[in-house]
């Protein structure tokens, strides 16, 4: 696994954790360990994160051309 593919999984687990931790408890994990949900560093942590989900989208075509090319053998 190429190394930016490996962070910007880690990224995505981060953004899911938070998102998650927001929809049960309305705690943001973000926002608590960088000072609140307005600081540059929080702010700084959001885009990253969305860059990190931003680059997962190339994922899917991986996915997709995988997940199609073995069932979808012979057939037009």
């Amino acid at each position: 696994m190429k190394v930016i593919n490996f962070i910007a999984l880690i990224l995505i687990l981060i953004g899911a954790l938070n998102w998650g931790l927001w929809g049960f408890f309305q705690f943001d994990l973000v926002a608590y360990l960088f000072g609140g949900d307005t600081t540059w560093l929080s702010r700084l942590v959001y885009a990253i994160v969305g860059l990190g989900g931003l680059w997962g989208l190339t994922f899917l075509a991986k996915c997709k051309a995988i997940c199609c090319s073995s069932c979808c053998k012979g057939e037009k």
